[in-house]
């Protein structure tokens, strides 16, 4: 009877499952590379955004170009994008404009990112593990949607899909949050260090998702916290 629960809940993981809960220690495990799977967000927006910020963590092998955080909208597939094209580079996307952030290459350990946004000045921030890097310019005035689909793994061409398995993304994703503001640097320090923070649209300690494809739900092998 337990191998039998045992099997079930591993089907369930892999042919689609909706569920809410907290996954303090626990990560997706994106098991393909190449991959069609992808984890559905399900988040309640009130009004579209004038400000936001994203965070995740992240760990992967990958040296191709690879999606980790997708929110589009019917009007704009690229509403929010996190997007690596290689291991020195991230991309953050809005409204289908993006700015670059060069970084140093990965020695093969955890990477924590947050981006943030504000309409009034058009200012991307953009954290790594916990430190700022220079500030850029981007949509200034803009309004992000809110009716969106939010996908982690893979990048939208059209709003819930249009994928290209060549930019989806194989590894461990965990801690992701989306806040409708600007995060003060302090909390942009507590959000790598998995401190206190304030409530959140999608919160990793109350996320509710929904598993597309190849994609388990594990503990975390180590703590992936830096100093």
């Amino acid at each position: 009877m337990g191998q039998l629960q045992l099997w079930l809940a591993i089907l369930a993981g892999l042919s689609g499952i909706t569920a809410q809960e907290d996954l303090y220690r626990k990560v997706f495990v994106f098991r393909k590379d190449p991959s069609d799977a992808y984890v559905v967000l399900r988040a309640e927006l009130e009004q579209p955004l004038q400000n936001f910020t994203v965070c995740l963590r992240s760990y992967t092998d990958l040296t191709r170009p690879h999606s980790l955080f997708s929110y589009a909208t019917k009007a704009q597939d690229n509403e929010i994008l996190l997007f690596k094209p290689k291991p020195s580079e991230y991309r953050f996307y809005v409204g289908g404009k993006f700015v670059t952030f060069r970084i140093p290459e990965g020695r093969g350990d955890w990477e924590h990112v947050c981006a943030s946004w504000e309409s009034a000045t058009g200012i991307a921030e953009f954290w790594l593990n916990g430190k700022p890097w220079p500030r850029k310019g981007l949509q200034r005035g803009y309004t992000v949607g809110a009716e969106a689909a939010i996908l982690l793994g893979q990048e939208q061409d059209a709003f819930g899909g249009g994928f290209d398995v060549y930019n989806s993304f194989s590894g461990e994703l965990a801690d992701v949050y989306l806040w409708d503001a600007g995060l003060s640097p302090e909390k942009m320090r507590a959000a790598y260090q998995s401190l206190r923070l304030p409530p959140a649209v999608l919160a990793w300690k109350s996320l509710s998702y929904e598993v597309k494809g190849d994609v388990v739900v594990k503990s975390r092998l180590r703590e992936v916290l830096g100093p």
